[in-house]
């Protein structure tokens, strides 16, 4: 309840604009247990369930790591700190734009998931 609770008060317009957040939330067991599904009723959340690991519409995986590769292109590091440091500084260099960007395009890449039928795709 305390997350409800900080959504109402952090994000007060979108609160009054919808009546339940949407929770896109995967199927590993830690997070389907009884426990955990009881508790997700009762905060009357949608629930968008997908498996615990897909390359195709995790987030990561389509937006913040492709993102990253590009960066990483032909750079060699000489040691773990230096990773390590080029790291930090270029999750440093990603506004809040970057990080809604790819929450946007969740829903197009979805669909894009579900007319593929289970086929791979880029």
């Amino acid at each position: 309840m305390r997350l409800s609770r900080a959504l109402k008060e952090k994000r007060p317009l979108y609160a009054q604009r919808h009546d339940k957040a949407i929770l896109l939330h995967d199927n590993a067991r830690p997070h389907v247990t009884k426990p955990v599904k009881t508790y997700l009723e009762t905060l009357k959340w949608e629930i968008l369930p997908h498996p615990p690991y897909s390359p195709d519409i995790a987030p990561s995986n389509f937006h913040l790591f492709r993102s990253m590769a590009h960066g990483l292109a032909d750079r060699r590091f000489h040691s773990y700190e230096e990773a390590q440091k080029w790291i930090d500084s270029w999750i440093a260099s990603k506004d809040m734009s970057f990080i809604r960007r790819g929450i946007h395009v969740l829903p197009e890449r979805w669909k894009k998931v579900v007319s593929s039928d289970g086929q791979y795709f880029k």
